[in-house]
């Protein structure tokens, strides 16, 4: 019996050393190809564009190409089920998004489970612009809200699909507001900017990746930023407390995810990378210029970015079980 058990034993450690091994080697050879980033959302949205720009820094560092692969629809979902089934060896990962917190709450009925993901780490966070059409009737933020309470069931409030980062902000703003207005989801943030510029949708709540450019060209007006802090893209733009509204606080954010079960020196190696690429200067500078910057501290680790990941799906969970349940 002593034998039995003495020899079990000794298996048990092989197999450890092993797995060991082969994590090792994984980790040694990767990148063995290119690296395909998948965007849940269409092109020229938000998440795409900072996808788009990251990519080639990504790259440089792991000595691969970085080619991003749009897979929209379905507030996300989409685009995280390509990654979910992908073989869990690095070489095809998530550029996720604040969607990835509201996937397990919304949509109940997968293929795949949305909390199977491994963090890689926090890529940016963004602030949320309060905007509308630019012949919008209310000059600030405090007319905004007078005129969403008068009138708000007859105007309409794009975002870019259910669960997504615009959505969350509708959903927000119409609490802080203690008000209804209609929700329209559209296939993509680019497509809710369209509208908004032609001036066919009355307002959005969208994060300044979009927005940065045409608040500043005048296409569209902007009432109030939802972070504490004024953004250096729009410092002309008040906070959403400067103006009045401070129970309208969020914040947008980017994450890179890789499916369950790549090995932990794969995932290393790609926030070995993540890293290389936030201390890019070109991407800071291209991220302050669309009114965000690169995410710092302890949440662009793995482990820290993937508790981040967790405690945002329990924020926004009572809220979207509200909002179903008010529909």
């Amino acid at each position: 019996m002593f034998k039995l058990l003495q020899r079990g034993l000794v298996c048990g450690i092989m197999a450890v050393l092993a797995g060991d091994a082969v994590a090792q080697g994984s980790a040694q050879s990767f990148p063995a190809r290119p690296i395909t980033m998948v965007v849940g959302f269409a092109p020229g949205g938000p998440a795409d564009v900072v996808a788009r720009l990251i990519a080639p820094a990504l790259g440089a560092d792991l000595g691969q190409s970085v080619v991003v692969e749009n897979a929209s629809g379905a507030g996300g979902s989409i685009g995280q089920g390509r990654v979910a089934a992908a073989r869990p060896d690095g070489h095809t990962i998530l550029f996720g998004s604040l969607a990835q917190a509201t996937i397990p709450t919304l949509l109940r009925n997968l293929s795949f489970d949305p909390q199977a993901l491994e963090a890689i780490g926090l890529v940016n966070e963004v602030p949320m612009a309060i905007i509308a059409r630019r012949d919008f009737p209310a000059a600030n933020l405090a007319e905004f809200v007078a005129a969403v309470r008068r009138d708000g069931r007859r105007m309409n409030l794009g975002n870019a699909g259910i669960g997504s980062t615009s959505h969350l902000c509708s959903l927000l703003l119409i609490s802080a507001i203690g008000a209804p207005v209609t929700l329209v989801p559209y296939r993509g943030n680019a497509l809710v900017m369209n509208d908004l510029m032609a001036g066919t949708l009355d307002m959005g709540c969208d994060q300044t990746t979009n927005n940065a450019q045409q608040i500043r060209g005048g296409t569209i007006r902007a009432y109030a930023i939802s972070t504490p802090t004024r953004a250096a893209a729009l410092p002309e733009v008040p906070t959403t407390a400067e103006a009045g509204l401070p129970a309208m606080s969020m914040s947008g954010w980017n994450m890179l995810f890789a499916p369950a079960g790549t090995p932990g020196p794969v995932v290393e190696r790609l926030n070995r990378a993540l890293l290389a690429a936030l201390r890019d200067e070109n991407v800071g500078r291209r991220l302050a210029e669309l009114g965000s910057e690169p995410a710092s501290g302890e949440r662009t680790a793995p482990a820290a970015a993937q508790a981040f990941w967790r405690s945002e799906i329990a924020r926004w969970k009572p809220l979207l079980e509200a909002a179903e349940a008010a529909n």
